[in-house]
């Protein structure tokens, strides 16, 4: 018998020691610091300007979105919550051994698990350490709870636990709970309410209201006897009459591309206690997202797939609204998980407007006459044509209409006016990043939307023009603190002016019409761009509080079917622009009071009478003209060095080239002298001529130069060239080759 005894102390010993070992290499102590457990970008929520959390997925293993202090839970819950899960849980040390017992004496005589007897402390332990549920895993949680006990006070472990515990659909916390089920905030919930969320935790798949809504009335009738014999809830017959609402909670604002925004630059900013309220409005969020992806849908069958929107307020430069197409769809769209508000995109016309600002400052006025006229460039020794959206010129135009119906050749005049550095310089001060190259590789392009920027810079930069010129960083943060710092980059005059050419329904007839989608009901500045081979299609505009932009394209750089800034997202600007009215209506635009208001000819008719408009002037350009024209005739195509060739889909003898000259005087003929021979003399200074092939020296010659017939007759290109200098005519020399290809330049 001593010997058996001996071999059984030493075995318990050893099994002792080996459980201990066990035990003490299975105990992770527990800690309450979510921040510690989140990752390094999740390590704070983000809500709306109103409170709503945002980016909230529901499959994160932690609530950080949706966490209340222990202040902010009504007393009636957390009563409950005690009285239901724990009722010593303000007495014992992690483990209620009272309880444990009990229920192994209950669950023996029912020769089944019928009752637990988890604390609180112990459900705290499980959620932050999961393990599977066996019987050693309840041996280790003990231990764990009373570590937990050791290092955290009752309030903190009893908070921990209302912000994390689960409930249905993955919801956690009370707070989740409480929208989830009757869609409102814990403080508005009912007595009957508050004590649903305490008995749902026990079993939230069987006692689910939404399956089954008399589910759940057994166990909460159990739960108010128990806390009115603990004299926590005195008996009030209006609790009876009370019923359980249910309301299932509206779809949250998707701002995904926000959030992640915010993830890349908090840094920078202060979160504070690991909540960090923004600017965005989570219900103009949602609006604005289901304009665009409906927009959108309709020119699917444009072939346009991806489009962003941007919505801010420029008084404060916050943001109200960050949308990314498809970001609310059951069907993904393909390059949906990219952040378009910020990918540099070509913005054609859309920049204009920062161009003739530059020019205003610069001495122009919007009564400033261009010349909308044919252009070419050489370019090598091929041919490129500059025209307008439409194929029309329209000849001398002002400054005012040049903008307001976005002509291309009147812009690429302004350019030279303001040169390309200068207007580079210009727009880096306006926050355009996305500019890295030089002045030398734009060039004049620039003035027509050649480089790429972002729906983000653009928005920024057209809050400037709202904002009385003065560029102020567009900011993520609700009434922001942070420093931020501000830049006049135009003149409050040229600003001013620039928002009433945009908002001018008169100024903009020719292109698009008195009955434009672009005339909005509230004085209203807008812009619209679309790139090459219609890559890309934009539409900007604000009014005296709020700045929209908008881009639609494909992030694949597929061109879509003919869509427009105009045909394709200014219906949804328009849209967006009357949900914010009813949030703040509108006022006309600022206009500057040093600007100055003077009559001037706008046309003149037959007898060389004047139609009057008025016209505003910065100080000092009332005055001011167009650029003096180019003295003396200048000879546009073909240019020097000019090489073309036959198109082969098209017989030779009928191909034709046309001679284009300019600077002529008004009801004189030009004379075109084609290798020493006189071969035309047109009115208008066009010719078509037929194509030949081989080298070919050509003139244009004024009616006001007089040359003798004999100095027409054929010469050698030298003797050309000599007459040409001596009588200050245009002279370019250009070939016609055989072989395959189209016409040289006629791209």
């Amino acid at each position: 018998m001593r010997v058996m005894l001996k071999r059984i102390t030493v075995a318990a010993a050893a099994g002792f020691c080996i459980l201990a070992c066990a035990t003490w290499s299975s105990i992770s102590t527990p800690n309450l610091s979510l921040r510690g457990a989140a990752s390094p970008d999740h390590r704070f929520s983000v809500l709306d300007r109103r409170g709503t959390a945002l980016g909230i997925s529901y499959q994160n293993a932690f609530n950080l979105a949706d966490a209340r202090p222990l202040h902010d839970i009504p007393d009636l819950l957390r009563h409950a919550i005690v009285t239901a899960e724990d009722r010593r849980f303000f007495e014992h040390k992690g483990i209620d051994w009272r309880a444990r017992g009990a229920a192994v004496w209950q669950n023996l005589k029912a020769r089944k698990i019928v009752r637990g007897a988890s604390t609180i402390t112990e459900q705290v332990v499980r959620i932050l350490n999961p393990r599977p549920r066996t019987l050693w895993s309840r041996w280790i949680e003990g231990f764990e709870a009373m570590a937990l006990e050791r290092q955290a006070n009752k309030g903190e472990i009893l908070a921990f636990y209302l912000n994390q515990v689960p409930y249905a659909a993955k919801r956690r916390g009370v707070a989740q709970a409480a929208r989830y089920y009757f869609n409102r905030d814990l403080t508005t919930l009912t007595d009957k309410e508050l004590l649903a969320l305490a008995v749902l935790p026990r079993a939230p798949t069987s006692l689910d209201p939404y399956r089954r809504s008399t589910a759940i009335a057994p166990s909460l009738q159990r739960l108010v006897t128990a806390m009115e014999q603990r004299g926590e809830l005195e008996t009030n017959a209006s609790l009876q009459a009370q019923t359980l609402t249910l309301a299932r909670p509206a779809p949250l604002p998707n701002a995904s591309h926000f959030v992640s925004y915010i993830r890349e630059t908090v840094s920078a900013l202060d979160t504070g206690t690991g909540v960090l309220r923004t600017s965005l409005d989570g219900a103009l969020q949602a609006e604005v997202q289901t304009l665009v992806d409906e927009r959108l849908k309709t020119l699917r069958r444009k072939k346009v797939t991806n489009g962003a929107a941007l919505v801010v307020d420029h008084t404060t430069g916050e943001i109200l609204a960050w949308v990314v197409a498809g970001a609310t769809s059951h069907k993904p769209v393909p390059g949906g998980t990219i952040n378009a508000v910020r990918v540099p995109r070509q913005p054609g016309s859309s920049l204009k407007p920062f161009l003739y600002a530059s020019a205003l400052d610069l001495g122009w006025s919007p009564a400033t006459i261009l010349d909308d006229a044919p252009m070419s460039e050489a370019i090598g020794s091929g041919l490129h044509d500059f025209r307008n959206y439409s194929h029309t010129f329209y000849g001398k135009i002002s400054l005012r209409e040049a903008l307001g119906n976005s002509l291309n050749i009147p812009a690429l005049e302004t350019i030279a006016f303001v040169t390309p550095q200068r207007y580079l310089d210009r727009l880096h001060r306006l926050g355009f990043t996305s500019l890295t190259k030089e002045a030398s590789f734009y060039k004049d392009g620039l003035a027509l939307g050649n480089g790429e920027v972002s729906l983000f810079e653009m928005v920024q930069a057209f809050s400037a023009l709202a904002n009385h010129g003065q560029i102020r960083p567009l900011t993520p943060l609700a009434q922001s603190t942070h420093a931020r710092e501000t830049k006049q980059v135009f003149s409050e005059e040229a600003a001013s002016l620039i928002g009433n050419i945009l908002s001018d329904p008169f100024a903009r007839r020719r292109e698009f019409g008195l009955s434009s989608v672009l005339n909005l009901p509230t004085q209203t500045a807008v812009k619209t761009g679309t790139s090459t081979d219609y890559r890309d299609a934009w539409v900007l505009g604000y009014n005296s509080r709020y700045t929209v932009g908008i881009w639609f394209g494909n992030l694949d750089q597929t061109p879509m079917d003919g869509v427009t800034g105009s045909t394709g997202p200014a219906l949804t600007l328009r849209a967006i622009f009357a949900e914010l009215e009813t949030r703040h209506r509108g006022r006309r635009l600022w206009l500057s009071p040093k600007l100055v208001r003077r009559d001037i000819c706008s046309t003149y008719g037959p007898a060389g009478e004047c139609y009057t408009r008025s016209e505003y002037f910065m100080p000092g350009t009332v005055q001011s003209v167009a650029p003096s024209p180019p003295s003396g005739l200048d000879l546009l195509r073909p240019t020097e060095g000019l090489q073309i060739a036959y198109d082969p889909r098209i017989p030779q003898d009928v191909q034709a080239f046309e001679f284009v000259a300019d600077g002529f005087n008004p009801g004189h003929k030009v004379n075109w002298i084609l290798n020493g021979a006189n071969v035309a003399l047109t009115d208008d200074g066009r010719w078509m001529w037929p194509v030949e092939r081989g080298s070919h020296t050509i003139l244009a010659a004024g009616n006001t130069v007089v040359l003798k017939p004999a100095e027409l007759t054929p010469m050698t290109a030298m003797r050309l060239g000599e007459l040409a200098l001596e009588a200050g005519l245009p002279e370019h020399v250009f070939q016609v080759l055989t072989g395959r290809g189209s016409v040289v330049g006629e791209r």
